[in-house]
This record gives structure tokens, C-alpha cells and sequence, in this order.
């Protein structure tokens, strides 16, 4: 269980002095280790990355599970003492989904841990296609995302978006015509095996700052697991 001491995250609006988005500074906070989650606190950051090596054994057992469950998807809300048992059952409760099942409860502790949560909303998916391909934020205080296999997510810094193209804004143009951000280089990418967590826009205090990201695009036949943990 990861162990930090800053207080659980507030959700009610303050009184305040409202900053506007354009004058907010946020930056990505990254680290190889699970201890980097609790820097989500930090004010000035609206992602943190744990940059996590998935062991052998781990990737072995989602590609055998991708291999045969191409279309998986379930969603359901669990609670971090018993996670494990109801995973695994959707999973198949098989050898071959005990790893992976296992290493997804320990994130729904972690995750519940970090925010002092009695239980968290969880979303499993098996993809052949961008499940949210345009650039977008989450009416959400934090969401947790990791890709177990494929390409993860991309994402766009704070300081290079520009805000006023989101949603109706782009006026019906893809997101490389819309003026939303000026380069393709722009553009940022998670890594398969990364744990992140990602700063919506229900966080107190990062209101107009919610990271910019989206989906990536899937080469046809490739498949992506992707994992995500909301506050529920």
C-alpha cells in the first residue's frame, strides 16, 4: 500500500481568487517509482507519471489474455480489501489471469490509498480502435489510466494548448487543423506499463486546467488493454 501523508482531496469550491487558464502553470511530474503518485498534490502539476517496467511474467500474462479475449470490456466499482476476488472472476479466474488480476488490485489500493477512498470506480477495455480519438478533458477530480499493452495514451502540456479549440471550439476540424496546438511535436505519449494520474478539471483549484489528451491512433490488428480508476 502506498503511504502518503498529504490530506484526501477536496471537491467543493472555495472562495479563492479565480485564475484564469491561460495564467495557471502546470507541468508533468514523472519517476520511476509508485511514491511519484502522491506528487499529484503539487498545485502546479496536472500529470504525474510513475514510468513502470511491466515484469515478464506480468506481460506475458495480457498478451495471453489479449490474445484470446480481443473484445473484454467490464466495468465495476470495488473496494480495496477485496478487489482481487471479483477481477479475477471477470477475468475468467484462471492461472493465466491470476498475475494480471493481482497486479490491477494492487492499483485499486494504491489508488484508493492515495485519495483515502472506500472504493473506486474501475474500467477494463480491450481496443482495436481509438476508444476517445479527439483531444479532450475529464469532468473528473483525477483519473487513473495505465495501458498494459499497446500504444498508451497521448496528451498535450498546459502550455502548449490552446484551450479555446476544445470541443465546439474546433468547429467540427480534426485536432491537427483546429489551432488547438501549434506542432505535432506537441504532442506527448505515455508509455505501455506506465501508471498515470491525470488532473481533471473537477480538481479544486486546476478549474481550466484539466490535462489536454486523447486516445492514440491503433495500427490495424494491434490491441491495447487499457486500465482506468476514477473516484467513485
Amino acid at each position: 500500500m502506498l503511504s502518503i501523508e498529504e490530506p484526501s482531496i477536496a471537491l467543493s469550491a472555495t472562495n479563492e481568487q479565480v485564475i484564469s487558464p491561460a495564467d495557471k502553470t502546470r507541468r508533468c511530474i514523472a519517476g520511476d517509482q509508485a511514491t511519484v503518485l502522491s506528487d499529484i498534490y503539487q498545485d502546479h502539476c496536472n500529470i504525474v507519471v510513475w514510468q513502470r517496467n511491466l515484469a515478464k511474467e506480468l506481460d506475458q500474462s495480457v498478451a495471453k489474455f489479449l490474445a484470446s479475449n480481443s473484445h473484454f470490456q467490464t466495468s465495476m466499482t470495488l473496494s480495496p480489501q477485496d478487489a482481487f476476488t471479483p477481477i479475477h472472476k471477470a477475468l475468467g479466474a484462471s492461472g493465466l489471469t491470476a498475475v494480471l488480476s493481482s497486479n490491477i488490485a494492487e492499483l485499486v489500493d494504491m489508488f484508493c490509498c492515495l485519495f483515502d477512498l472506500g472504493q473506486a470506480g474501475l474500467r477494463l477495455t480491450a481496443l482495436d480502435k481509438a476508444m476517445c480519438p479527439r483531444f479532450h478533458v475529464d469532468q473528473v477530480p483525477c483519473r487513473l489510466v495505465t495501458t498494459y499493452q499497446g500504444a498508451a495514451t497521448e496528451w498535450l502540456p498546459h502550455n502548449r494548448v490552446n484551450r479555446c479549440k476544445l470541443g465546439h471550439g474546433s468547429e467540427g476540424k480534426p485536432d491537427h487543423r483546429s489551432g488547438l496546438f501549434a506542432d505535432a511535436n506537441d504532442i506527448r505519449q505515455l508509455s505501455a506499463g506506465d501508471v498515470a494520474l491525470l488532473k481533471g478539471e473537477r480538481w479544486e483549484g486546476n478549474e481550466g486546467a484539466g490535462l489536454v489528451h486523447r486516445s492514440p491512433a491503433l495500427l490495424s490488428g494491434e490491441r491495447r488493454l487499457l486500465l482506468t480508476l476514477d473516484i467513485s
